[in-house]
């Protein structure tokens, strides 16, 4: 299992989500007393996230496991690169369906709901939002799910989400514990990079798919059907 797309969808992605969890990560109750406890306490809020990203990794590569047991794992890496492509090319199909506004709604939904988390100083309430963030609408953690769910397996679905958790960690630790220290112009010139980014991960899944046998790119996929078991007589 290749984790290096997962942790570059992370890294590329954390202007995207300076912009989107910027303001949970600039609203932590952060222990203060010195720069080590605003780091650790960070790292913890962190930790959260990556755990869900984890857990949501295990349920989809369960769900891509199952899809390769039916003989649908090649049209299901197929049928995600062309829809990740088309969301690029005509976003206009898709107008309707808003991620930035609804992610703002329910960080005000979920700021509301747990308040008392936001209220308390502790590190067990900076891990329980950490642990709420991760289930936030978003469409970087849509297209990592889709790698775990081609991953075919659930273990590697999780350590693909996890992989993409750990990417995500500098710029949502540097905005936590420095501020939101990436600038507009910067987040505005990686998004322009991002579109470019999605549709060769579409074609890359669409490669995979394919099953032409080419390394890394398009591995051959095994397609030995299991070893029947024998009625005893």
């Amino acid at each position: 299992m290749e984790l290096i797309p997962a942790l570059i969808i992370g890294l590329l992605g954390s202007a995207h989500c300076a912009g989107m969890c910027g303001p949970i990560a600039l609203a932590l109750p952060l222990m203060n007393q010195s720069w080590w406890t605003r780091i650790t306490s960070s790292l913890i809020y962190n930790v959260g996230r990556v755990i869900t990203y984890s857990i949501l990794g295990l349920l989809f590569g369960l769900l891509g496991k199952g899809l390769f047991l039916g003989g649908l794992q090649q049209w299901a890496s197929i049928g995600i690169g062309i829809i990740m492509i088309l969301l690029v090319f005509f976003p206009m199909l898709f107008r309707k369906i808003n991620l930035e506004n609804s992610t703002y709604q329910m960080i005000s939904r979920t700021k509301a709901l747990f308040g008392k988390l936001f209220s308390r100083r502790s590190y067990v309430s900076l891990f329980f939002i950490g642990l709420l963030n991760g289930i936030l609408p978003c469409g970087l953690v849509y297209i990592a799910l889709a790698g775990a769910i081609v991953s075919g397996e659930a273990r590697d679905g999780m350590l693909y989400m996890v992989a993409f958790g750990i990417g995500t960690i500098p710029a949502m630790l540097a905005i936590s514990v420095l501020g939101n220290v990436i600038s507009v112009r910067f987040r505005n010139k990686i998004k322009r990079i991002i579109p470019y980014f999605i549709v060769l991960i579409g074609i890359l899944f669409i490669l995979r798919g394919m099953n032409l046998g080419i390394k890394y790119i398009s591995p051959k996929i095994d397609k030995s059907e299991p070893t029947k078991m024998e009625c005893c007589h």
